[in-house]
């Protein structure tokens, strides 16, 4: 598992990291095409936990948010809400579908905003000022909790942590992530000329943000019976499994440099 997990990530980094240097379009299309995937997981899961969500429209409102944060002058935001909540309720009518509508409507707004709306700051921050940097740091501060909560977890962790949502994970991989999450981001912040205390603060909230968006998308694979969102990629399940925590990670980081650094 260890070994395919390595394999994998030395063909996704380059690629994340090559989209994320370019900008622009490239970026803002891996951004999409992930999104998608992770959309089209989070919504075959609930199919396949019996409920009837719409995937082809939730797809197509994942596309709208998408272009929204790509291109904000055209303000698609509104738009974008119409539709998250009319197109379901339409698509219903016209294939005469009544048995479990509420929960198909429920369950497609909630796929397309959780894969498109939230990963859609991804896009936002990258277009920021500094937005490589920033985006860096996000990643930095992600991958870096990632990695120590899981190598102290599995060789070092004794005491679980939310054992009802996530059995495997402990509080000595937890504290692990904080840890190299909130220096790693330090470290990044003074490449974007972020004072020191401000970087370790951001760090920790991050660490925190990117572990429970880890345990979010745990607590969804719980209530519907599943390990992971997909077999996708190898040693690391689904697309949805590996971006679960950028899904919280990305909207912290933008805001953050939204109201402290740009004032916004």
């Amino acid at each position: 598992m260890l070994k395919e997990r390595v394999l994998s990530a030395a063909v996704m980094v380059p690629v994340v990291l090559g989209a994320c240097y370019l900008g622009g379009l490239p970026f803002a299309a891996l951004v999409t095409l992930v999104a998608l995937v992770a959309g089209y997981e989070f919504l075959t899961l609930m199919r396949q936990a019996g409920f009837k969500p719409y995937t082809g429209v939730g797809l197509a409102l994942i596309v709208l948010l998408m272009l929204d944060a790509w291109h904000p002058a055209w303000a698609l935001w509104r738009p974008a809400l119409v539709a998250l909540i009319a197109a379901p309720m339409v698509w219903s009518i016209l294939r005469r579908e009544m048995d479990g509508f509420l929960t198909g409507w429920a369950l497609t707004i909630t796929g397309a905003v959780y894969a498109g709306g939230l990963l859609s700051h991804l896009i936002l921050l990258r277009n920021l000022p500094d937005g490589l940097g920033w985006t860096l740091l996000l990643l930095a501060g992600t991958w870096a909790t990632d990695v120590a909560a899981y190598f102290v977890g599995v060789n070092l962790g004794k005491h679980s942590f939310f054992h009802h949502v996530s059995p495997k994970k402990t509080r000595e991989g937890a504290i692990a992530g904080f840890a190299a999450g909130t220096l790693a981001t330090a470290i990044a912040g003074c490449f974007v000329h972020v004072p020191v205390w401000q970087g370790l603060l951001l760090g920790l909230v991050l660490s925190v943000g990117t572990t429970f968006g880890d345990l979010a998308e745990s607590l969804v694979k719980r209530q519907v019976g599943v390990k992971d969102s997909s077999n996708l990629i190898p040693g690391h399940g689904g697309m949805l499994d590996r971006v679960d925590s950028l899904t919280f990670g990305g909207v912290i980081v933008y805001y953050f440099v939204l109201w402290f650094v740009l004032r916004v």
